[in-house]
């Protein structure tokens, strides 16, 4: 009798053990979003120059020497030749897979290619190439996926998530987070002034023939001397390019949840964020400090600067909070260790901005561009100077009485010269399978 308690005790535990081994393993079949993979080997590989193509899904925008490089989400960037301004010609197109932002200095383009950093000669542009990269540097992010479906397990050791594919999917039960990738420089898809300001500095000069380009206000790269400066949703990296074909990374540090915008100033970066405008200072450059920050509603916020007045916009939208939509004009000290809020306009739908001297640019979203006199903070949206309302508008770059634009409908050049007389010089528009 004790022998065969002693075996059935034997067998229960045995039992035991293997249901418990079971549980270890629980699988679950669903349909869902199943991840296709670009190779780590293939997307080092993809770097190319190849002849021009249609502008499809337009992303940032920035500035060098007579060109305007527009980022084509996620793909890589048109090279336009605006010598003549009334003709913009598409000269070619840089594929960087991955890419949303980019900054040039001399003749190097830096551009993010998914967990990458790349550094690209563009001093021939019919020899452009890849002189170097950092390895696994931004965070691993994933792209819009269909959220009427679950996405099955990400394995990263396979590469970079491209794209999706609808299928019955059977795995183990397991859940893990990641964020999804920026394109427009704001939360739209949560689970980036010339040098005529004395104050201005590296990260946003830029001409023909100078050090620097210039980017928009929806930027998240940004130079300094010989530092280039990028921000993901929550993290700040700073790079030494003292050698520009040989980025290094010299420091990560949290900023904040939310991050947008980045924009440079007066040796200090200023980051636009769902909930605040936060200020940092680049007097150590290797390694940049906190300042102060203006709090505002939670809403989506690109920020420029100009002199001693910051103009930011905030706007609603998936991912942007509470309904609210308005230009803020902040006034602040030297050291700006005090911040003010002057006064905030009523707009439909506000996203990038550009300030040039007394003349503030608003890209509106559907309302489209608008353009205000902005020499007195309190009155900016009784003084408004003309406004384009048929376009979806994005992000702009004012330069040299030439304005560089982007929207839905693709890339737009006017002429701001005669401020009575601002009119629409020339226009490339996106695909029309697109439109």
């Amino acid at each position: 009798m004790q022998s065969t308690i002693k075996y059935l005790g034997v067998v229960f535990i045995m039992l035991g053990m293997l249901v418990s081994g079971c549980q270890d393993e629980i699988f679950e079949t669903f349909k869902g979003n199943s991840p296709i993979y670009l190779s780590y080997e293939e997307l080092r590989e993809s770097v190319t120059y190849t002849s021009s193509r249609e502008i499809s899904k337009p992303g940032k925008i920035y500035f060098k020497d007579n060109y305007v490089f527009i980022n084509e989400i996620m793909e890589g960037v048109h090279v336009v030749d605006v010598t003549d301004p009334s003709s913009p010609s598409k000269v070619g197109f840089i594929e960087v897979p991955g890419n949303v932002d980019i900054a040039i200095k001399e003749d190097v383009l830096y551009a993010d290619s998914y967990v990458d950093l790349v550094a690209i000669d563009v001093s021939d542009l019919n020899n452009i190439q890849e002189v170097g990269r950092v390895e696994k540097i931004f965070p691993y992010t994933l792209p819009e996926y269909d959220v009427n479906y679950r996405v099955a397990k990400v394995e990263e050791e396979k590469g970079v998530v491209i794209d999706w594919e609808l299928k019955t999917i059977k795995q183990e039960i397991e859940q893990v987070y990641y964020p999804i990738y920026y394109t427009r420089g704001g939360p739209e898809f949560d689970m980036a002034n010339f040098a005529s300001s004395p104050k201005l500095t590296g990260g946003v000069g830029g001409g023909s023939g100078t050090t620097f380009g210039v980017g928009g206000s929806m930027a998240r790269f940004g130079l300094y001397k010989d530092f280039l400066y990028t921000v993901d949703q929550t993290q700040l990296y700073t790079f030494g390019i003292e050698d520009l074909t040989n980025p290094t990374e010299l420091d990560k540090q949290y900023i904040n949840w939310g991050v947008e915008t980045m924009f440079i100033y007066d040796d200090h970066l200023f980051f636009g964020t769902t909930t605040g405008m936060i200020i940092y200072s680049l007097e150590i450059e290797n390694s940049p400090k906190y300042v102060n920050r203006y709090n505002h509603i939670r809403s989506c916020d690109p920020v420029v600067v100009q002199d001693d007045i910051a103009y930011v916009t905030l706007h609603d939208g998936a991912g942007c909070g509470r309904s609210v939509n308005r230009l803020d004009v902040i006034k602040m000290n030297d050291d700006y260790s005090v911040l003010d809020l002057l006064a905030s306009h009523s707009m439909a739908n506000p996203h990038g901005l550009g300030i040039d001297g007394e003349v503030l640019f608003i890209c509106d979203g559907d309302a489209g561009l608008k353009i205000f006199n902005a020499s007195d903070p309190l009155l900016i949206s009784s003084n408004k100077i003309a406004e384009f309302p048929d376009i979806n508008t994005y992000d702009v770059i004012p330069l040299n009485d030439y304005l560089f634009m982007v929207g839905d409908g693709g890339f737009y050049l006017y002429d701001y010269s005669d401020l009575q007389n601002i009119h629409l010089l020339a226009t490339i528009p996106v695909s029309s399978g697109n439109n």
